[in-house]
C-alpha cells in the first residue's frame, strides 16, 4: 500500500462534519477541473467543434460527487489521491457523457444543465450525440494507458470490466432504457429500486469498488465486500435524494428545472411511496452505508462524511 495520502487536503479527522466536509469536496473539485482539463483534447485541434463541445460539457460545472468517491475510497484503502487520479477522470467522463445524451430531445429532452444551455441546445444534436461518442472511448483509455495507476495488466483489465459493467445494459444503460420505457406506469418499489441501482448506484458503485481495484496485492476480500455494501447503499440514498429534491428543491440551486419526473409521469420513490417515505428510506439506506464502513475504522471517515453530506445536500 502507499504512504499517507496528499496533505493539500484536509485529512480524515478533519473532514467529519458536513461543514469541514464541504470545503473537503470543493478541494476535490478543483483538483478534478484540472485533471479532466489535461486529459481532454485541446479545443483547436481537428474536428474542433467535437473537441469544443467536450470540454463544453466535461468542464462545465458540477459537484463532482463520483470522482470524490473514488477519493475518499483510495483514503480508506491506503491509495493517494494521484493513484486513483485517472480512474475519478474516466468515471466522471463516463458520466458527463450519459448527461449529455439524457439531455437529448430523444431522451429527456433538457434545455439547462448546471446553470447553463445543455450541449445539444449550445452546439446541435448530432454534436452531442458525438460528444458522448468520443467520452466513452477516451474513460476507458485513460484507464489502458495512464502512468500512475498500477502497472498491473491484471488491474487494469479489472478496471475496464467493472466500468464496462456499471455503464452496460446490467447497469446505467439498461437503468436509462428502463427509465424511458415505464413513464406513465405504475410500478411498486422494489422495481423503482432495480431500476435506480442500474441507472444511477451502478456507477456510483463503480466509483468506491474502482477505487479499491488499485490496490495491490488485492484488497481483503471482505474488506471490498463491506465497500460495495457501502457503495450499495449510498447510490440509492443520493437517487431517492435527487428525486426528493425535484419535488422540493430551490431550480436556481440545482441548476435545471424542478418537476420534471411529475411531468413525465416518471415512478420516483416520492410518487410511488411518498415523501415522508421517501426521507425515511434515505435515512435507513445513510444508517446501513454508515454501518458497512465499521471494519476501516478511522481510515474511513471521509467516506462518512460523504454520506453525511449526501444525506443534507440542497443541491
Amino acid at each position: 500500500m502507499s504512504g499517507p495520502a496528499d496533505r493539500r487536503v484536509l485529512n480524515a479527522e478533519e473532514a467529519t462534519s458536513v461543514e469541514d466536509f464541504g470545503a473537503q469536496l470543493e478541494a476535490w473539485r478543483l483538483r478534478m477541473e484540472t485533471a479532466l482539463e489535461s486529459r481532454l483534447p485541446p479545443a483547436d485541434v481537428v474536428p474542433a467543434r467535437l473537441h469544443g463541445a467536450m470540454r463544453y460539457s466535461v468542464l462545465g460545472g458540477g459537484k463532482r460527487i463520483r470522482p470524490a468517491l473514488v477519493f475518499a475510497t483510495a483514503r480508506a484503502v491506503g491509495l493517494t489521491e494521484d493513484e486513483v487520479e485517472a480512474v475519478a477522470c474516466a468515471i466522471e467522463m463516463v458520466h458527463v457523457y450519459s448527461l449529455v445524451h439524457d439531455d437529448l430531445p430523444a431522451m429527456d429532452d433538457d434545455d439547462m444543465r448546471r446553470g447553463r444551455p445543455t450541449c445539444h441546445k449550445a452546439y446541435d444534436e448530432a454534436t452531442a450525440l458525438l460528444v458522448g461518442d468520443a467520452l466513452q472511448p477516451l474513460a476507458f483509455q485513460l484507464l489502458a494507458r495512464d502512468p500512475k495507476l498500477p502497472g498491473s495488466a491484471a488491474v487494469r483489465l479489472k478496471l475496464t470490466d467493472t466500468l464496462a459493467q456499471a455503464i452496460g445494459t446490467y447497469g446505467m444503460a439498461g437503468g436509462q432504457a428502463i427509465d424511458l420505457a415505464v413513464q406513465g406506469m405504475k410500478l411498486d418499489i422494489a422495481q423503482v429500486e432495480d431500476m435506480h441501482a442500474r441507472k444511477t448506484g451502478a456507477l456510483i458503485r463503480a466509483s468506491v469498488l474502482m477505487a479499491a481495484e488499485c490496490v495491490e496485492p488485492a484488497l481483503d476480500p471482505n474488506l471490498y465486500t463491506a465497500l460495495s455494501r457501502y457503495a450499495n447503499a449510498v447510490g440509492l440514498a443520493f437517487q431517492i435524494q435527487d428525486d426528493l429534491l425535484d419535488v422540493m428543491g430551490d431550480a436556481s440551486m440545482l441548476g435545471k428545472a424542478t418537476g420534471a419526473d411529475s411531468e413525465r409521469a416518471k415512478p420516483t420513490h416520492p410518487a410511488v411511496i411518498g415523501v415522508p417515505a421517501s426521507q425515511q428510506r434515505v435515512r435507513l439506506l445513510h444508517s446501513q452505508a454508515i454501518n458497512a464502513l465499521a471494519p476501516f475504522g478511522e481510515r474511513a471517515d471521509a467516506l462518512r462524511a460523504l454520506a453525511n453530506w449526501l444525506l443534507s445536500r440542497q443541491y
